[in-house]
């Protein structure tokens, strides 16, 4: 029954999104109308060897650019830019669908959730809840909703998108299946193309689309957003 109930709210939700979010239009990059935040996404592997596998629409030979800025390579520190590095090498996530796991495991920052699975949790959350912005870390996931996700890349993995990596999804009970992934051309759930909504934000919110971040803000209260949060079905 309790089940029952909570796929019933999600189900009325999930038709109320889809009737408002796709203003932020498919035009492959050009800003329309925007979503009122990022997307993120859970669970992670950092590839060693600094070569993301898998890379829809950055750099096309699929290898990442080297560290340019000041981190620190023994320790793995993180720069100014927020770029990771493992014993020299670039650091980076590159996401598969049981890394995607329950929203309610994140931190929560105003409405929207987060995490860094590459261990930069700490930074992740300074600039999240910086009231000047910043560049995210490596291996930051972002999420305002279930079947969004935004993914911190490595350094010059996508400069177009500032490295974040969007992932449209379909969760269930049984896990989370991956729909679209890559950079400037992924379509949400509800028909909005990501880069166009996330693009708009003012520079210094690193591509984070809030109410007052430049972005045009998608027409669902916060209680709407907890709502769909508490119910993701792989919360069991």
């Amino acid at each position: 029954m309790v089940r029952a109930m909570k796929r019933s709210i999600r189900n009325s939700v999930a038709f109320t999104l889809a009737l408002v979010l796709p203003a932020c239009g498919d035009d492959g990059g050009s800003a329309t109308s925007g979503s009122n935040t990022e997307t993120g996404s859970s669970g992670e592997t950092a590839d060693p060897t600094g070569n993301p596998s898998g890379n829809p629409s950055g750099d096309p030979s699929g290898t990442a650019s080297p560290t340019t800025g000041g981190a620190d390579s023994s320790t793995g520190a993180v720069d100014s830019t927020g770029t990771g590095t493992s014993g020299g090498v670039l650091e980076d996530l590159d996401m598969g669908p049981e890394d995607f796991v329950c929203l309610l495991d994140w931190d929560l920052v105003r409405r929207f959730r987060v995490t860094n699975l590459l261990g930069y949790l700490d930074q992740t959350l300074e600039v999240a809840n910086s009231p000047d912005g910043g560049m995210y870390p490596v291996g930051t996931v972002i999420q305002l909703v279930p079947n969004e996700a935004m993914v911190k890349r490595a350094a010059g993995w996508s400069p177009a998108t500032n490295d974040w990596e969007f992932f449209s999804l379909s969760t269930s009970a049984d896990g989370t299946e991956i729909l679209d992934r890559g950079t400037t051309e992924v379509i949400n759930p509800f028909g909005g193309n990501c880069f166009a909504c996330h693009s708009a934000a003012e520079p210094q919110w690193d591509m984070i689309c809030e109410q007052d971040h430049g972005c045009d803000p998608i027409p669902v209260d916060a209680a709407t957003i907890e709502m769909l949060q508490n119910t993701d079905p792989r919360c069991g």
